[in-house]
């Protein structure tokens, strides 16, 4: 093996270990069956989530997880091997990851890593499931708001009573006089 050529892999382990070490999730997903079409398409979906999805050596993988600190994926990495790296929100990488290897029907999702923690296929599954961030904000602002509103029409309540009864003498007076 040329110097060159070990300078290239040693420059893609660093390049790797870098990744693992920024993104917030990691998948690891046997691409095996895909086309280069199919892999394009599915860059395209991740790359407007600010996530990418990397096809690379196994050995290469091993040695950028264990610099890393995720000497576990070790286990998980045998055979055609593609990491989803997403570097933003986490369920809809996910989520854009599970939905695109149903429809294409090729595939498998390993594990992940999520948050720093190893995370397996049947969790990763279940994180897709999930409504996205933006959801989650809108529901936790609409619990807020509710009780708010609530809150606003009871102490409303008197005064627009008041009002109502002002009106009424006011209309009285009117036909009076």
């Amino acid at each position: 093996m040329t110097t060159k050529v070990k300078e290239n892999k040693k420059q893609k382990v660093v390049e790797l270990k870098d990744k693992m070490a920024t993104a917030k999730l990691m998948i690891l997903t046997d691409y095996r069956g895909f086309t280069v079409k199919e892999i394009t398409a599915l860059r395209k979906k991740l790359k407007t989530e600010n996530s990418e999805y990397k096809v690379a050596k196994n050995t290469l993988l091993v040695k950028a997880a264990e610099a890393a600190g995720f000497p576990e994926l070790k286990g998980h990495l045998q055979g055609t091997t593609a990491v989803l790296f997403g570097y933003a929100d986490a369920v809809t990488s996910v989520k854009t990851l599970v939905n695109f290897l149903k429809e294409i029907e090729k595939g498998t999702i390993r594990a992940g890593i999520v948050e720093k923690s190893l995370v397996e296929s049947s969790k990763i599954q279940e994180l897709a499931k999930l409504p996205s961030r933006e959801i989650l904000i809108a529901k936790v602002v609409g619990g807020f708001k509710a009780p708010l509103y609530g809150l606003v029409n009871v102490l409303a309540g008197p005064m627009r009573k008041l009002v109502y009864a002002l009106s009424a003498v006011k209309e009285k007076k009117e036909k009076e006089g």
